[in-house]
């Protein structure tokens, strides 16, 4: 194990603000989190996606010192977290998946409990955050609806000027108008040169805030990518005039490195050929192609987060599927 003085070199500018290495949780056989490794930039707002159980809660414990690796290093402010969880939880707030508050406390006495409790607490900016979020601080936790205590954990957690946010489910219990609100100040933080781990079952806000994302699956980092990169992928629903043959789609050479096509059946017309095609890069050089094929409809669509999510999923499931009959066989 690292010593406490034990730091990453953080005198470049592209210094990540968090790091992992090979990290991993294993509890007996069964491996929470296995062999990831990440990096993430100072100021960036990073995703996390992937469905219960994936190892995203787990992830984030390890990133706080709440569990202790297996194997494999985390660093947080180029400080290794098992050396020195207890620094690593200053530059930190932390929003959990499941945040509780003391029950008999009134909402403006936990903002100030926080406040105190943190070095960067801010009472003014919790007391300033809540407002905007229209919630009535004088009523006691105990007699707060679950949407209510959400939004005042949020107050206590985007109050303190840290420089790393984690943010487990952050909008979970809010209705639409207020979960805009949140992801507004998730973007602010950025703004003010913080970096914002954000985890969510919510595609949309992950695709609206964040910069990169990290699909985990069954304790694996299955994929890592990059929102800019993404936004550049478009899917291109078209029906084929009758009688024409899906075979002879094809793109000429010079665009095939980044068009994808397959057949599609629609569900609202099954009888119809379809086909669809993804495509990566700028739209305009398939212009001329596409009006080539006198196609009777034509939909095109951002890629979108969504399709990667299910090709993950479909990929991930697929390899696990294959390994338990090979060890089945064996």
């Amino acid at each position: 194990m690292a010593r406490s003085d034990d730091h990453v070199d953080l005198t470049s500018t592209a210094a990540p603000q968090v790091q992992t290495v090979g990290l991993t949780k294993q509890y007996g056989s069964f491996f929470a989190l296995r062999d990831c490794s990440l990096s993430v930039p100072t100021g960036e707002v990073f995703g996390l996606l992937g469905p219960n159980g994936a190892g995203k809660t787990t992830l984030l414990r390890l990133l706080l010192g709440y569990l202790f690796p297996t194997a494999g290093q985390a660093f947080v402010g180029g400080i290794e977290v098992a050396a020195d969880s207890v620094a690593v939880r200053r530059l930190v707030s932390y929003l959990p998946g499941d945040a509780r508050l003391p029950r008999h406390m009134r909402g403006d006495s936990v903002l100030e409990f926080f406040a105190q409790m943190q070095p960067t607490g801010d009472l003014q900016r919790s007391l300033r955050i809540a407002r905007t979020l229209e919630l009535d601080l004088r009523r006691r936790v105990a007699f707060m609806s679950t949407g209510m205590r959400q939004k005042l954990a949020l107050a206590a957690v985007l109050g303190a000027r840290t420089p790393l946010l984690i943010l487990d489910e952050p909008t979970a219990n809010l209705d639409p108008s207020v979960r805009g609100t949140v992801l507004q100040f998730v973007s602010e933080a950025q703004a003010d040169g913080r970096t914002v781990i954000f985890s969510s079952h919510v595609l949309a806000e992950i695709e609206e805030v964040c910069g990169q994302v990290i699909f985990l699956r069954h304790g694996l980092l299955s994929r890592h990518q990059r929102l800019d990169e993404l936004k550049q992928r478009h899917r291109i629903l078209a029906r084929l005039p009758l009688g024409a043959d899906a075979s002879h789609v094809r793109p000429p050479e010079d665009l095939s490195y980044q068009v994808h096509w397959s057949d599609y059946t629609a569900a609202f017309e099954p009888d119809r050929q379809w086909v669809r095609i993804d495509t990566a890069g700028d739209l305009a050089p398939l212009l001329a192609w596409l009006d080539s094929l006198s196609l009777e409809r034509m939909r095109v669509e951002p890629l979108g987060l969504r399709a990667i999510y299910d090709e993950v999923h479909h990929l991930t499931d697929a390899v696990s599927s294959h390994a338990a009959a090979v060890e089945a066989s064996a």
